[in-house]
């Protein structure tokens, strides 16, 4: 059965009861192996659990019909995610587009692995749609996007970086991290993979790591099963049914997080310690036209720039008691941090540098009042 309402794809899709036992919860199958009724005989299609699991094969039915792609793909981390889909459509030889403000970790797989491999990778500013023409190449084979981006949160318009890319023979994939699959849809709009890193929205409750694909096509996801299976970075059970629990209540969290994050802004964009408020939501957002157009809403990832520079950014992440000093986004609980010595340290010197007055926000579900009477606290020291 279908189900057109996302909120009940997130609670029924990949996810009947039991027919064992009646169970509504997908049970962990915590195994390795199965038993086969005869040599090559198969039950249910699983013979190990490297290639498939029952529960990581409910998250991955559950993912695909949230970003309503042709097939799912569940790992054990973002990371390895990105590393089993390029090295399926990339190799020796190949170039890559990448944004010129990519997540740290993404930077740091093209500049440090890939490259050795001898795939080439250019970073281009992709909100201007030209500036991605211009850097294509005959050996351009993907175009790779984060929107918004991490943590200067950019806007890229998807529809036209796919028809850009696909022009030119290449695919568009798009990191939805950000936005999660409940504010945005990428391959409605035309990309060709969407990647997850599902430790953060997926989840949401920052305790287990994971990441994910969903393919638009049917024959490139069974490219990436392969690779999957043989690369073998795959999700366990147990976190496969971590990731599939949270997943049931992202479209209440992700109402939450939108609701407090405008809170946020509007408070940060009044305060004079503060010298400019980075968020899709805000009418004067070089994005905020194409955001509107391809998001339901703006997310709950809010970035700032303070007025007294680095020294002042570091005090504010210190200082602050509700959010947590911490790397990692998404969860139910807010987090602070300071990208530029964090989570985007591997990116200090080269041209994807990430300023020193810069703080990431990731804003949870707290209370809004407690969230504002915080950074008040943290900003007046």
């Amino acid at each position: 059965m279908t189900f057109d309402g996302f909120d009940t794809r997130a609670i029924h899709a990949g996810q009947e009861a039991d027919a064992g036992t009646g169970s509504v919860v997908v049970p962990i199958h915590q195994t390795s192996t199965y038993a086969q009724d005869s040599v090559g005989g198969l039950r249910g299609g699983y013979e190990y659990s490297r290639a498939a699991n029952p529960t990581r094969s409910a998250l991955e039915e559950c993912l695909a019909a949230l970003e309503s792609g042709a097939r799912g793909l569940a790992f054990a981390s973002g990371m390895a995610a990105e590393d089993t889909l390029l090295r399926t459509i990339a190799g020796p030889g190949d170039h890559v587009i990448i944004p010129d403000d990519a997540y740290g970790g993404t930077f740091r797989l093209f500049s440090t692995v890939l490259q050795r491999w001898g795939v080439s990778w250019d970073a281009v500013p992709q909100t201007d749609p030209e500036a991605v023409r211009a850097a294509i190449r005959p050996e351009t084979v993907a175009v790779w996007t984060e929107t918004p981006t991490n943590p200067l949160l950019n806007v890229t318009d998807i529809a036209a970086l796919a028809g850009i890319a696909h022009e030119a023979g290449a695919l568009l994939v798009v990191d939805n991290t950000f936005a999660s699959p409940y504010l945005q849809q990428p391959l409605a709009l035309g990309a060709d993979v969407v990647a997850h890193s599902t430790t953060k929205y997926l989840g949401g409750h920052s305790d287990v790591v994971g990441g994910a694909l969903v393919a638009a096509d049917a024959e490139l996801g069974e490219r990436l099963a392969f690779h999957q299976k043989t690369m073998g970075a795959i999700a366990g059970p147990f976190d496969s049914w971590l990731t599939l629990r949270g997943v049931k209540t992202l479209g209440v969290r992700m109402d939450r997080h939108c609701a407090n994050a405008e809170r946020v802004v509007r408070e940060l964009s009044e305060h004079p310690a503060v010298r400019e408020v980075l968020y899709p939501g805000l009418a004067d957002h070089p994005g905020h036209k194409v955001a509107a157009n391809q998001m339901s809403g703006f997310g709950g990832m809010v970035s700032v720039r303070l007025s007294g520079g680095e020294d002042a950014a570091l005090r504010l992440c210190e200082r602050a008691r509700v959010f947590t000093l911490g790397e990692s986004l998404g969860g139910v609980e807010s987090l602070i941090e300071h990208p530029g010595r964090m989570t985007h340290s591997s990116t200090a010197g080269s041209a994807l540098e990430v300023p020193a007055d810069l703080v990431r926000l990731s804003v949870g579900i707290e209370a809004a009042e407690d969230l504002l009477a915080d950074l008040r606290q943290a900003l007046a020291g």
